[in-house]
């Protein structure tokens, strides 16, 4: 709760003549997270098979159902995108379910993880805007429809990686408090009803054993794995919607 509540523990500081970068519980999940990735990447790469066995097959269907994901929700042209987006989703889920290890921290229960990934999404979205309709153009969009709706257009721009940063924050980091407080209820409930039980009977947490672990299974996996794909589905949302067809492109252009 403690946790949850004051921020990734502080391990130490890496002093610059600037500022100071501090490793954190953040930082050696995301660290862990990327370990993992590429390992995982080095074993399922090394010994692929013209005739797959079991596990290449069902890595191929879940790249397959990747690709396809992609490709019905930014358009064909917009391939090359499905690494990011595999990264993202793989990246979101390692740092959700570490949290769940009581060992490392969630990194997606901190901020600046969601809002960096925002960032760098809002960064593609602005990069394929000018990229495909020039700068000039983009700049010419915040005035769209009517030049008095430019403040309101600005504004929109600055908040959709907050809300994109805000949504995946709040929600895991909610569903840990959530758990923590429960957890905390339920060993309050357990000293009410059977406090009065002597000897070592009396100092077993019934309540707590159990019913934490499936509220856990539903905040740390269930939730994580919703928030995300969410994550992943507005990511392509918005930036296939910056990368449109040639021929639309084209025409939007002329």
């Amino acid at each position: 709760m403690d946790g949850l509540s004051n921020g990734a523990m502080r391990y130490f500081g890496i002093e610059t003549p600037w500022f100071t970068i501090y490793i954190t519980q953040t930082t050696v999940t995301l660290f862990v997270t990327t370990l993992l990735l590429l390992t995982l990447g080095f074993i399922i790469g090394r010994n692929l098979k013209k005739r797959p066995g079991r596990f290449q097959v069902i890595v191929e269907k879940l790249v397959n159902m990747l690709y396809g994901l992609v490709e019905d929700t930014m358009g064909k042209h917009n391939m090359k995108f499905a690494p990011y987006i595999g990264t993202l989703f793989l990246s979101s889920i390692f740092c959700t379910v570490l949290g769940m290890t009581q060992v490392l921290r969630s990194a997606t229960a901190d901020l600046s993880v969601t809002l960096a990934w925002a960032l760098v999404t809002t960064g593609m979205v602005w990069y394929s805007n000018i990229k495909n309709f020039g700068f000039r153009a983009w700049l010419k969009g915040f005035t769209e429809p009517i030049v008095v709706m430019t403040p309101m257009n600005i504004v929109s721009e600055i908040a959709q990686p907050i809300s994109l940063a805000f949504r995946h924050f709040g929600n895991v980091a909610g569903g840990g408090v959530l758990t923590a407080l429960i957890y905390t209820s339920l060993g309050a409930l357990t000293n009410i009803l059977f406090g009065w039980i002597s000897g070592l009977l009396g100092s077993i947490p019934f309540l707590q054993i159990g019913i934490p672990a499936f509220l856990s299974i539903y905040f740390d996996l269930f939730s994580g794995f919703v928030q995300a794909l969410v994550f992943s589905l507005l990511t392509m949302v918005y930036v296939g919607a910056a990368n449109p067809p040639p021929a639309i492109e084209g025409e939007s252009q002329e």
